[in-house]
C-alpha cells in the first residue's frame, strides 16, 4: 500500500475508537495551578514610534 492510500480498515478502527470517547458535561476545569505574568512594556506612543521606524526601513 502506498503512502496516502485509503485504508478502509484503519478508517473503521479509528471511527470505533472515537465513538468510545466518554465526554461528560462536568469536564470543566475547576482548579488552576500556576501564575500569569505580563510585561506591560513601552507606552502606546513608544510602540507607535517604534512601528513607524520599522516601516521606514
Amino acid at each position: 500500500m502506498a503512502i496516502g492510500s485509503y485504508d478502509e480498515d484503519e478508517h473503521e478502527r479509528r471511527e470505533r475508537k472515537n465513538a468510545d470517547v466518554d465526554v461528560s458535561d462536568d469536564d470543566d476545569r475547576t482548579h488552576y495551578h500556576g501564575t500569569v505574568t505580563y510585561d506591560s512594556g513601552d507606552s502606546a506612543e513608544a510602540l507607535l514610534d517604534q512601528f513607524k521606524e520599522i516601516k521606514r526601513n
